[in-house]
């Protein structure tokens, strides 16, 4: 049993930034793919970033530039900074991994296990 608890969610003012966590139990990260997907209201889930098991990284065009995605092998935690923000990154976002999926941003919201969400709300 893989399980995902996300934190760091928040409300921010468009230019500013948020550091999101996620904490993973009953896996090593080397072990799978993992990643951030968000969904708006009324809106698809849209694959933000992923991190591969040997830390290769991928992202949406829509937050290139802006988001990295990190890991923690050690610690089992999965990061996503978050910079320079605007109104449309408002969403909930989750973290994801599953261990036979391949490993790319828009493949993220498929992948088998998933946190509960954390709220990210920009105002501009």
């Amino acid at each position: 049993q893989v399980d995902l608890v996300e934190s760091g969610g928040g409300s921010v003012q468009a230019g500013g930034s948020l550091k999101l966590s996620c904490v993973v139990s009953g896996t090593a990260l080397n072990k799978v793919c993992m990643g951030w997907f968000r969904q708006a209201p009324g809106k698809e889930r849209e694959g933000v970033a992923s991190i591969g098991r040997y830390g290769d990284e991928t992202y949406a065009d829509s937050v290139k530039g802006r988001f990295t995605i990190s890991k923690d092998n050690a610690k089992k935690i999965l990061y996503l900074d978050m910079n320079r923000l605007i109104p449309e990154d408002t969403a909930i976002y989750y973290c994801a991994a599953d261990p036979g999926f391949l490993c790319y941003d828009q493949n993220i919201p498929n992948l088998n296990y998933r946190g509960q969400g954390t709220q990210v709300v920009v105002s501009s």
